[in-house]
């Protein structure tokens, strides 16, 4: 009988530890921040290589540009033509969700 006892206080000292690491995991987690909700995925270009220009041009640049200054780093004329062109593709790409919004 006392070989029993002591195998028992063994497994209920056992239990005791398992007990208190799970209290104290616990107590971790909740104090951890909450994550909010996960970023929604960032809005696929347009499939027209124009556009994967443009957002080139913009990721090198240092300052905000003008749509006869995209033109240029596109190796396109400085034309009116040109100019419009790019200028409604700009306005497609501001049109579309931002990431993250």
């Amino acid at each position: 009988m006392r070989e029993q006892v002591a195998q028992l206080t063994a497994q209920l000292d056992e239990l005791g530890r398992a007990a208190e690491e799970v209290r104290i995991t616990r107590e971790t987690l909740l104090g951890l921040p909450d994550p909010g909700p996960p970023a929604p995925p960032a809005p696929k270009l347009p499939d027209h290589r124009a556009y994967q220009q443009i957002m080139a041009v913009f990721t090198a640049a240092d300052h905000p540009l003008r749509a006869w200054q995209v033109c240029e780093a596109m190796d396109l004329a400085v034309a009116p033509n040109n100019i419009n062109n790019v200028r409604l593709k700009l306005k497609r790409l501001a049109g579309r969700p931002a990431a993250g919004s």
